[in-house]
């Protein structure tokens, strides 16, 4: 028997090295357990509870989802007459394992059969989960649907739906994208009507819905018909019926097992999350940070996946008198795959946390009657200084881990290389599964347009100042983070001249201020992580000198002032030409 979470020595030590008594003890305050059969005598039983939750997720992962993922990967699910969907019946196996082992009310509270698990909990189970099946994630890690009843619904919904979700009788779907309104959310029209004694029913169509099959469906519609941008839009809930059908399953690249839909509305019964004019303001986009979490983890887990197919390979392939590992080029891809997954691993994984303390904080806030005047203050202005650094790191975490994702399963294919390209070897399927990372739940461009607002802002400073505190007693890591002090002031410059030029250029290189901020944040990542683990030290040399050069051509690229892309552009570009 396999785990995927004992055989990875790098999610283990994060566990470890990331301070999770202090979340546990956070999480479990004042939190509603109700009536459960079980809750954690003290702090530590609680760690040591997210350890054997890993450990279950781990054996199902190797022992289930990895063995399905080649047949249904090849397979796929089945769209029937009637407008439903047959999944293959190795996601249903799936399932049903999953819902054996109690994992599918991973978040939510005790109260309604959860297991109460912090994000960063969460985020380490969902990257095991992809590195088996990529595709299964979509399954698993759509729990979101759950956690946003459980944030913005009335009691009696919630009691009603959510021990349904933590006994795995139910699978969700947040319903968002329509054919004409993609990234562009606010543009979202499929009406949600009242009849003459308020209840809601709602008429359209929505396209690319991930899970659009699932019995429980989030629904971002137009509530308002007079206001046509995202203030007259709310959020709704609704049950799969005779009233919703799939009128078609995509025809997609990768992730063959995760049924993507295209979904009918015909005057369907739903019922109103929250308040009206909320849903894409307030409720979307609570939902969609989260998922960009997870798609940040569904990453790691690809990339994952990817890099140990590579390495074993590089190591077993003969040519030229012995393994191919030995070749200069070859040695330096497999370094650098590991490097890179374990860059973006400790991004992500920060990122939960700080999730995790600001869901946290806003909970005692709201639901701890006993604060102090002072203590509620306190936790006000924490509240205001969280939000502002998720608001960067969130979403520079999903862009920083797809974009990894991609070029380490690129990378796995060329190191195996003609056979990376034969369907013999799974490499082209983290390849195909991979490339959707960077286009879902927010294009890669529309995270660095986010992020790089942040950045300008003076949160990345803010968020640096604790890191350049920090004092190493070792040479090598204190001559190392004095590189990345040295290096802050030439982004600090480049962000002042970006500031000074037309708003449109910062979108023109938001790409590259991004990229500099994210070398910053993860070499001091791992240089902490080094103080810790002897080997991490190699590790997080390797990054800084890797990606110092690369972070002061991404300065430079800034203050080029280059804006022909914009200028010149039907000039560069060209008239539309013929396809084909």
């Amino acid at each position: 028997m396999g785990n995927y979470f004992l055989d990875n020595e790098d999610i283990q030590f994060l566990f470890k090295f990331l301070n999770l008594r202090e979340i546990a003890a956070l999480q479990e305050t004042d939190s509603p357990n109700g009536d459960a059969d079980y809750a954690p005598v003290d702090i530590d039983d609680a760690v040591d509870n997210y350890w054997r939750v890993l450990e279950l997720v781990g054996e199902i992962a190797a022992d289930y989802l990895a063995p399905h993922a080649e047949p249904i990967d090849r397979e796929g699910n089945r769209l029937r007459e009637d407008g439903t969907v047959e999944l293959h019946p190795l996601v249903r196996e799936n399932l049903k394992r999953m819902k054996q082992a109690d994992l599918m009310g991973f978040t939510l509270p005790r109260k309604y059969g959860g297991l109460n698990c912090p994000n960063i909990v969460y985020t380490m189970a969902t990257e095991i989960v992809s590195r088996a099946d990529a595709s299964f994630m979509n399954f698993f890690g759509l729990q979101g649907i759950a956690e946003t009843i459980y944030a913005f619904a009335d009691e009696p919904l919630k009691e009603a739906v959510l021990p349904r979700f933590a006994r795995g009788e139910v699978t969700g779907a947040m319903v968002l994208t329509e054919p004409d309104a993609g990234s562009d959310l606010q543009a979202v029209r499929l009406r949600a009507w009242q009849d003459s004694d308020g209840r809601w029913y709602l008429s359209g169509v929505k396209r690319f819905i991930t899970n659009g099959c699932g019995d429980i469906l989030l629904v971002l519609a137009r509530s308002e018909p007079d206001i046509i941008d995202g203030r007259g839009l709310s959020l709704f809930f609704t049950e799969r019926n005779e009233r919703i059908r799939v009128r078609h399953l995509e025809e997609k690249l990768g992730i063959h097992g995760s049924p993507t839909c295209e979904l009918v509305f015909d005057d369907a019964p739903a019922q109103l999350i929250g308040e009206r004019q909320r849903g894409l303001i307030t409720y979307v986009m609570a939902l969609m940070n989260g998922a960009r979490v997870s798609v940040a983890a569904q990453s790691l887990g690809i990339a994952e996946a990817a890099y140990r197919l590579a390495r074993n390979y590089a190591h077993t392939r003969q040519q030229f008198g012995g393994p191919i590992e030995k070749l200069p080029p070859v040695a330096q891809m497999v370094v650098d795959m590991r490097v890179g997954i374990e860059a973006a691993r400790a991004l992500v994984y920060h990122t939960s946390c700080v999730c995790d303390m600001e869901n946290n904080n806003q909970r005692l806030l709201e639901w701890k009657t006993d604060l102090s005047p002072e203590e509620k203050q306190h936790r006000r202005q924490l509240a205001r200084t969280l939000r502002r650094i998720n608001a960067m790191l969130t979403p520079m975490s999903k862009y920083y881990a797809s974009e990894m994702a991609c070029w380490v399963a690129n990378t796995a294919i060329q190191v195996l290389g003609g056979s990376g390209y034969m369907r013999d070897y799974a490499a082209e399927r983290y390849f195909r599964d991979a490339r959707i990372t960077t286009i879902y739940e927010g294009t890669s461009q529309l995270q660095i347009v986010a992020a790089v607002r942040a950045v300008v802002a003076g949160t990345l400073e803010s968020a640096l100042t604790e890191f350049e505190s920090h004092t190493y007693a070792d040479e090598t890591l204190h001559r190392l983070q004095r590189a990345l002090i040295d290096a802050k002031p030439h982004l600090l410059e480049a962000i002042a001249f970006v500031k000074r030029q037309s708003p449109g250029y910062l979108d023109l290189v938001g790409r590259h201020l991004v990229d500099a901020a994210i070398v910053l944040i993860c070499g001091h990542l791992l240089l902490r992580q080094a103080e810790a683990w002897d080997r991490k030290r190699f590790v997080a040399e390797r990054y800084i000198r890797s990606q110092l050069p690369a972070f002061k051509m991404c300065c430079e690229q800034a203050l080029a002032g280059d804006v022909l892309p914009l200028e010149a552009y039907e000039v560069i570009a060209g008239p539309p030409l013929p396809s084909g």
